[in-house]
């Protein structure tokens, strides 16, 4: 009976700590079930519905660019675009074989449905081609019954209808890059665009809008059964810019003359662009399509840079252009503007020998005729005296040597030297004759053509720090317009520079005579510049050789900024002619097309967008029909001027 006993105890010491076990194991299961459930709930409600709930963005409609006047720059059209479900073909080789004879299907086409395939779902619709006409479209609705699988879907697609004539100011949108793919998961749907350049970049998340979204349910293998919510997508903003584009397309039909060219017109009030042309452009229809590879390969190769907009990005040496200012530092510096230099044709300094534009001189120069003939030995006599600092000082007031904070990227920042600079750059010390380089716009000194437009704006508007606006009004922000501060320079000194940028122009030693304004009721005045590209060595100028003789790419640039009316000017442009030769010869002329286009147009005018679409669609027609008459060009060597 003892041993029974003990048996019992021991049986139930083990039960107990059986037990005690299992208690402690369901209260471990209680506990871990209590906290996956109540306190993890939320965690795995969320996972339970993605693998439920598929999540699908919806692109928004990208905003709109629009003129002064409203006339559309860059807009969206229809976008017909052919899809294939592979699980609903037998053979999607077979399938895009018969789709091929129906639309423009390339073999490339073909292999990337096909690599698609490998990455996706077989019930995943893949892009098989875009940007198809109605009569493509209408052809594949019609033998739908014979293309299992295939499907048409109508999208948007980006458009540019002034083509070229814009490009380098509204820039163009293009697939994403693995560079530029972010967190946002908008940025990897298939097909989809941002702004590459231009204003389509600088205001890419303004223009794009805010996507929808889709939620779906899904079955286990993620094909989706039916839409449970929607959010729609919200528009992009619309853009109202500065620009006119009946003058715009005008201005750059004028470039269009020369090789390479460059202009700026603008308000010297407010700084409202009215027209910013580069020439060549290219056609920015071609990059929101897809380019073809040798159309890239050749704009690549042209050695005029059609992809680069000069009048942003282009640096010159500023050439005579730049007289003014080194005419207003002397002024500052208290060097009287009846103080007469003589002109025999040279500037001795040292042994070396600095040569004026006109063999034999000038003669006695005072301050306003040294403008009206660009007399460059009255320059290097007023910059040895006022020195290259404040010559400096004075180009940095005016808008030169830094980025003006334009509306578009790539803006160039220019060059202004000065001692300083020159001991960081170069660790050497500024020498006397870099003085008298840069006091005519020469050595070092480089700016943008619309650096100087901003420099003829604040000569002529009072003195005021007026700055180049391109984005006139942003939907929902309102008006970008701004009030400029003044730079505190003399307004005699501002009349003295202005006395002789109308000498240039409208008296009879001035250097742009011949491109006066001589229709009634129309004035301008100016200054022109010739920029040294390649020096002209003393054997050459000894055998008479001319700058037009060289190489086109040896040849110097010629420059032209310029204001209009004389009385109250409104208007101010510059003009840059990449080897132009003269400023006189080539630039001037080209700026007096402008300016007194710009005057009889005069974008200031409130315009209706009927009147401004129709202004819009005479010229383009005119063009066309100027096109038609000329006769057609020798095809031109590679090199050839």
């Amino acid at each position: 009976m003892n041993r029974d006993m003990e048996r019992y105890k021991e049986f139930s010491r083990r039960a107990l700590l059986i037990g005690a076990g299992q208690a402690a194991l369901f209260a471990v299961l209680a506990g871990r079930l209590g906290w996956l459930q109540v306190v993890e709930q939320e965690k795995f409600q969320m996972l339970s519905d993605r693998n439920r709930i598929s999540l699908r963005l919806i692109p928004a409609g990208r905003g709109e660019i629009m003129d002064r006047f409203g006339v559309p720059l860059a807009i969206n059209t229809q976008n017909f675009r052919a899809f294939i479900i592979p699980e609903q073909t037998d053979s999607v080789e077979q399938t895009l074989d018969k789709l091929s004879r129906l639309i423009p299907v390339t073999e490339e086409d073909k292999q990337e449905v096909l690599v698609q395939m490998s990455r996706h779902r077989r019930f995943t619709p893949l892009l098989v081609k875009e940007n198809l006409t109605w009569d493509d479209m209408a052809q594949v609705e019609l033998n739908l019954p014979d293309l299992p699988g295939v499907s048409i879907d109508e999208g948007e697609i980006r458009s540019y209808p002034f083509g070229a004539a814009t490009s380098h100011i509204i820039g163009y949108v293009s697939r994403v890059s693995k560079a530029e793919l972010t967190d946002d998961p908008i940025m990897t749907l298939p097909g989809f665009r941002i702004g590459k350049n231009g204003v389509e970049k600088s205001f890419d998340e303004t223009l794009r809008g805010t996507a929808g979204q889709v939620q779906a349910e899904v079955n286990v293998v993620g094909r989706e059964i039916r839409e449970l919510a929607r959010r729609d997508a919200k528009s992009g903003h619309r853009l109202t810019l500065t620009l006119d584009a009946d003058l715009q397309m005008q201005c750059q039909e004028m470039l269009a003359r020369h090789r390479s060219a460059s202009a700026v017109v603008m308000n010297a009030h407010n700084g409202e662009v009215y027209a910013l042309c580069s020439h060549p452009g290219f056609d920015p229809n071609l990059f929101s399509r897809g380019i073809p590879a040798d159309v890239w390969e050749e704009l690549l190769a042209d050695d005029t840079h059609p992809l680069t907009n000069k009048a942003v990005s282009g640096q010159y040496p500023p050439g005579s252009t730049f007289k003014m200012v080194t005419a207003l530092a002397a002024l500052e510096a208290g060097i009287s503007p009846n103080m007469r230099v003589f002109c025999p044709g040279f500037t001795m300094l040292g042994s070396h020998k600095f040569h004026c534009w006109k063999q034999g001189g000038h003669g006695n120069m005072d301050a306003v005729q040294a403008m009206a003939q660009s007399c460059d030995c009255y320059y290097y006599e007023v910059g040895k005296r006022v020195g290259v600092d404040a010559i400096a000082k004075m180009a940095r007031r005016l808008g030169f040597g830094e980025r003006l904070g334009f509306d578009i990227p790539n803006e160039g920042p220019g060059l202004i030297p000065d001692r300083a600079w020159k001991l960081r750059r170069f660790r050497e010390a500024w020498q006397q004759g870099e003085t008298l380089n840069t006091a005519i716009g020469q050595g070092h000194v480089l700016a943008t053509p619309l650096q100087l437009a901003t420099m003829t704006a604040r000569l002529v508007n009072g003195g005021r720090a007026v700055k180049p606006l391109l984005v006139r009004n942003i939907e929902e922000e309102g008006s970008q317009l701004k009030n400029w501060p003044s730079l505190g320079l003399d307004p005699n000194h501002l009349a003295i520079v202005i006395r002789g940028m109308n000498a240039v122009v409208n008296e009879p030693r001035g250097t742009a005579l011949g491109s006066r304004i001589q229709e009634a009721g129309y004035s301008m005045g100016g200054k022109t510049g010739t920029a040294q590209v390649r020096a002209i060595t003393a054997a050459q100028r000894a055998a008479g050789v001319k700058n037009e003789d060289l190489p086109w790419r040896q040849r110097h640039h010629a420059l032209f900024v310029g204001y209009g009316p004389i009385v109250n000017p409104r208007y101010v442009v510059s003009v840059v002619v990449e080897h132009g030769v003269g400023g006189s010869k080539a630039a001037a002329p080209l700026a007096r097309d402008i300016l007194l286009a710009t005057q009889k147009r005069d974008p200031q005018k409130i315009h209706t967008v009927d009147e401004a679409i129709e202004a819009v669609m005479q010229e383009k027609s005119r063009i066309e029909n100027e096109k038609k008459k000329k006769p057609a060009a020798a095809p031109r060597k590679r090199g050839e001027g």
